[in-house]
C-alpha cells in the first residue's frame, strides 16, 4: 500500500519560507485528492490544503491563504506546500493526507473524515 512520507519540516525564522514535501512510499499518488493538514500543541487537526487531481483545483484555509501553495509534481509522486511570510502560528505538525477514492463524498475538503490515508507528519516550528 502507498504511504505518504512527509519531509522538509524545521526551525525558521518569522517571516521565512519552507517547502515541505509529501512522496509517494511504493507507489503514484494517483488518487482523487491530496491535503496538507496541521497539529499544534493541545489543538485540533486543522485543515491547511488540498488538491484535488482532476484539473488540479486547490483549496485553501483562510489562514493561510496567499501564503501557502500546494502543488503537484507531473508524475504524481511528490505534493508540495511551499510556505511564505512564515509566523508563529503556523508552527505545528504538518501532516499529508488522501483522500484516495471520494468515497466520503458529501464531505468537504475541510473535513478531516474525508481523508483515509495520513501520513506520520513533520514539525515546523516558526520563531518571534
Amino acid at each position: 500500500q502507498v504511504q505518504p512520507v512527509e519531509s522538509g519540516g524545521g526551525l525558521i525564522q518569522a517571516g521565512g519560507s519552507l517547502n515541505l514535501s509529501c512522496v509517494a512510499s511504493g507507489a503514484s499518488f494517483n488518487f482523487y485528492a491530496m491535503g496538507w493538514w496541521r497539529q499544534a500543541p493541545g489543538k485540533a487537526r486543522e485543515f491547511v490544503a488540498a488538491i484535488r487531481w482532476a484539473g488540479s483545483i486547490t483549496y485553501y484555509a483562510d489562514s493561510v491563504k496567499g501564503r501557502f501553495t500546494i502543488s503537484r509534481d507531473s508524475y504524481d509522486n511528490i505534493i508540495y506546500l511551499q510556505m511564505n511570510s512564515l509566523k508563529p502560528e503556523d508552527t505545528a505538525v504538518y501532516y499529508c493526507a488522501a483522500d484516495r477514492f471520494n468515497r466520503e463524498y458529501g464531505r468537504t475538503f475541510e473535513d478531516l473524515n474525508k481523508y483515509d490515508l495520513w501520513g506520520q507528519g513533520t514539525q515546523v516550528t516558526v520563531s518571534s
